[in-house]
Formats: structure tokens, C-alpha cells, sequence
């Protein structure tokens, strides 16, 4: 048996990223969180944390910090079922990973209607917030991988439309003769970041052929509707946020009815499934009011 309040101040340690924030997390002195974390380092042979600003797990330290937050999701869940019977209980902690684009429009909804719950959410693509959850750092994941990853379950959310657009002065400036491929290898775009695929994509979907482009990184999904605004370089702007603009034409599509959709997925640890059941529940409700459905349907189960 695992000692849990030595776990509770390694899983706070590497929630944290430093042994100071981790004793005012648990409320003791951060000599007791060095003390508990080199005694489960002592009786299980092995180095658990980096320590370094900030502290990071070593792959033991990880998988006990996966352990540790699977206890505290089932104990949630637990005192939930006996909530007659026992003391209101602190807010348990729970990892997720989400794309930034999600998190500016629908996913606050879906965090907000779950009670006693305290979210830290890692911001990645939605082409790699999968690998997240393959690794055991979170427990659930909004990706675009749609199958189930091992050990997982995966229910279909809906789409995200992004429109390939830029502000009128820059499409004459950089576009005079059209949208080709062409003056596409010539105009700035604005990418979100070096993981961002999505110019990419709407080329090759558009012009079946695959460009290279100069482009700006802008990390912010407001940010980067902002340098599309400003001119500075056409993107993949989202419909539900640049709608006015589109509306007003202070943004313009590149090409009219050629948008790119983004099917998301909510794929979590079916450990903890029953858990997070009330989580899983109202992602899917907020999904439902935030992104396109259609006629999606969840995908199979992971065996």
C-alpha cells in the first residue's frame, strides 16, 4: 500500500512545479513536502521529481502522479454517493487538455456547471492534446484524434469552422489577381504557433497541393484575429468569433464557401470514466450549444 499523504505532496509538488507552492497547497511547511518526497523517493528506490524551477516529474514520479489523481477522482466520486453521510469534502483536482481555440468559446461552459471541482487545464493543439492523455498527465483530452486511445472512451463533440480570411486592404495588396497558390507562397500568414496545421490543410484541401509560406506566430487566439484585422496576415479565423466581422467586411473570406472544419472529440481515462461522468456530461452539453453537430455520431469504442 502506497503511503497517500507522502503521494498527496508529490502529486502537489508536480502539480505546482515547486516544493513552496506545494506546502501552501496542503497547508504545511515546504521542509514536510521536501521530508515526504524524499522518504517515497527512500522506499521506492528511485528519483520522483526534477528539482528545478519549476519541478517536473521523472517518469516514476508521473505514473505515481497519475495514480494519485485517479485516487482523488474516485474518493470524489465516493464522497459524492455518501454526501448524506459525511463532511463536505475539499475540491479535487482534475488535469485536462484542451486546444486554445475551444477553451475561448465553448469549454467554459462545460467547466462551469461541474461543482467542487478544481481544473488545471494544459492548453495544445487539438492535434496533440491526445498525447497527453497517451502519457498519463491528464484524464481526459479535447482532440481531433477521434479514435479511442488505449484505455480510453471517446464521444464525438462537434466541429469548429475556421474561414480563411484577411482584411480587404490585405487581399488587394497581396491577392490583386486572385487567391492562387501562387501569391499564397508570397503573402504573410498569421499561425498560431508552430504545431498550427490548419493553413496548411486548407491549402492542400483547396488546391490539392501542399505550400510553403512565410508566416507570424501569434500564441492567442483573440490576438490572432487581431493581426488578421490589422492586416498583417491572413489566418484560419474562427466563424463563431469573427462573425461581426465577417458581417460588416472588415474581414473577408479568400475564397467563399471554401471553410475548413475541425471535428473535436472528448476522449478521457476509462479508470475514472465514473468519475468524471458529470464532467463528461456537461462538456457534451456545452459541445452541443457551442459547435457544429450535424449528423455526428460517436465513434467506437476502444477495446
Amino acid at each position: 500500500m502506497f503511503d497517500y499523504p507522502l503521494l498527496a505532496a508529490l502529486a502537489a509538488v508536480i502539480r505546482t512545479g515547486s516544493f513552496e507552492q506545494a506546502a501552501r497547497e496542503l497547508n504545511v511547511t515546504s521542509s514536510a513536502i521536501s521530508q515526504r518526497v524524499k522518504l517515497l523517493e527512500d522506499r521506492l528506490g528511485a528519483v520522483l521529481v526534477v528539482r528545478a524551477h519549476p519541478c517536473t516529474a521523472t517518469p516514476a514520479g508521473l505514473r505515481l502522479f497519475r495514480h494519485a489523481e485517479d485516487v482523488g477522482l474516485l474518493e470524489h466520486a465516493t464522497r459524492k454517493d455518501l454526501a448524506n453521510f459525511l463532511p463536505i469534502e475539499k475540491p479535487t483536482s482534475v488535469r485536462l487538455a484542451v486546444n486554445a481555440d475551444s477553451l475561448a468559446t465553448w469549454f467554459i461552459d462545460a467547466v462551469a456547471a461541474c461543482d467542487n471541482m478544481l481544473f488545471d487545464l494544459v492548453l495544445d493543439d487539438q492535434d496533440h492534446s491526445a498525447d497527453w492523455l497517451r502519457r498519463g498527465e491528464v484524464v481526459a483530452a479535447v482532440c481531433s484524434h477521434s479514435g479511442p486511445i488505449q484505455g480510453c472512451d471517446s464521444r464525438a463533440l462537434g466541429a469548429l469552422r475556421y474561414i480563411a480570411s484577411a482584411s480587404p486592404e490585405f487581399i488587394a495588396k497581396w491577392f490583386p489577381d486572385g487567391v492562387t497558390p501562387a501569391a499564397l507562397q508570397q503573402a504573410p500568414a498569421v499561425s498560431f504557433n508552430t504545431k498550427d496545421m490548419l493553413q496548411t490543410e486548407w491549402i492542400q484541401r483547396a488546391f490539392g497541393c501542399k505550400l510553403s509560406f512565410p508566416s507570424h506566430r501569434m500564441p492567442s487566439t483573440h490576438a490572432f484575429a487581431d493581426a488578421t484585422l490589422a492586416g498583417i496576415g491572413w489566418g484560419m479565423n474562427l466563424e463563431v468569433l469573427s462573425a461581426k466581422h465577417f458581417e460588416k467586411g472588415n474581414l473577408v473570406p479568400l475564397i467563399p464557401d471554401q471553410p475548413l472544419d475541425v471535428y473535436l472529440y472528448w476522449q478521457f481515462s476509462r479508470m475514472v470514466a465514473s468519475s468524471i461522468e458529470d464532467l463528461t456530461h456537461s462538456v457534451r452539453q456545452a459541445a452541443q450549444k457551442g459547435l457544429m453537430t450535424g449528423s455526428l455520431s460517436d465513434p467506437a469504442q476502444a477495446v
